[in-house]
């Protein structure tokens, strides 16, 4: 069987990998043949790529997966959706971003048009199938993020030292002066803890936070992205991870971090209830409270059984997510 994946597929541009360069691999080595669009860095040349793709393929594709946004990306997936229906091909959004539901709630008639008419829209998180069921939508099903579980070094920290460390883009969502202000706070009781920030930048953001750090007088290591494998090194050095985000959905770098058995410590905004547990596999807080934040890292720092705890119960949580479980979830919807 062939499909036509459509997204953004721009790592070749220093941006990072989304879905449409890991789950279609993964459905490569399942056995479909998959075409991609679109790996171009403009904007309307990504458009234009994957309107000519859906024509191009239109006769070899048996369905179109389409990375499917709350933001300016949006778009892709009306246009292509609706050139697919003209052309009686199935397509299925998969549904990314914590801020998905005020689409549905701003843009109804578009989203009607868009998700109705779909196969199936494939949530990869409760949060985010809860929200469409609500609006109305009965095509949905739940197909959570994946991680190959084997490739991630479980290391059980009995020691916690303050040494902080956030994975994400630098965009105004995901709140990054946050976790600048945490590190203000926590060095007022540990003063040689640190901060790394590791992620390429979307807005201006890192700059941003480079200067607002510097105007504070904190140092932090700004270490741009990395593969991986090479964050996955930088994870070792580290004993707490910190999600400072606005919005989300199913943070693939949070399910990392508790794969790798760092503790979580993030706001608790969209999709995070859904993925996390307060006091049972990580620790949550409200969007924008530095403080509880910063309580939550000296909770931690001070409290072995706590954090063994949750490094334990998050590794088992997230190996439910193997790629090798999830997909048959996959395999059913395609085939």
């Amino acid at each position: 069987m062939k499909l036509l994946y459509l997204g953004n597929r721009l790592s070749k541009h220093g941006f990072n990998k989304t879905t449409i360069e890991t789950l279609g691999l993964h459905l490569e080595q399942e056995g479909f043949g998959v075409y991609y669009a679109s790996n171009k860095k403009s904007f309307p040349l990504r458009m234009l790529d994957m309107m000519w793709s859906v024509v191009l393929y239109r006769k070899q594709v048996s369905y179109i997966l389409i990375d499917t946004y709350s933001t300016k990306a949006f778009w892709y997936a009306f246009v292509c959706s609706q050139l697919a229906r003209v052309l009686n091909i199935k397509y299925i959004p998969i549904l990314h971003g914590g801020n998905l539901p005020n689409r549905l709630k701003n843009n109804p008639k578009l989203c009607q048009m868009v998700f109705a008419n779909a196969h199936k829209n494939v949530a990869p998180s409760g949060y985010l199938k809860q929200a469409f069921e609500n609006a109305g939508f009965t095509n949905v099903i739940h197909i959570p993020n994946s991680i190959e579980i084997d490739k991630y070094e479980f290391k059980l920290r009995t020691e916690l030292t303050p040494n902080l460390l956030w994975v994400r883009a630098f965009a105004s969502i995901y709140n990054p002066k946050m976790a600048v202000k945490v590190l203000q706070q926590l060095q007022e009781q540990y003063p040689s803890a640190t901060l790394t920030m590791v992620g390429p930048d979307k807005d201006g953001s890192l700059q941003t936070t480079k200067d607002f750090a510097k105007s504070l007088g904190i140092t932090v290591n700004f270490s741009g992205q990395l593969t991986k494998e090479e964050w996955w090194e930088l994870a070792s050095k580290h004993d707490i991870f910190i999600n400072t985000t606005h919005f989300d959905n199913t943070p693939v770098s949070v399910m990392e971090a508790m794969a790798l058995g760092l503790p979580v410590i993030s706001t608790n905004v969209g999709g995070i209830p859904f993925l996390l547990t307060n006091e049972q596999n990580a620790l949550l807080v409200p969007d924008n409270d530095i403080t509880a934040m910063t309580n939550a890292v000296l909770d931690l720092l001070e409290n072995k059984p706590k954090n063994n705890l949750l490094i334990t119960n998050a590794r088992t949580f997230i190996e439910q997510m193997d790629w090798k479980l999830v997909k048959q979830s996959w395999v059913s919807i395609l085939k």
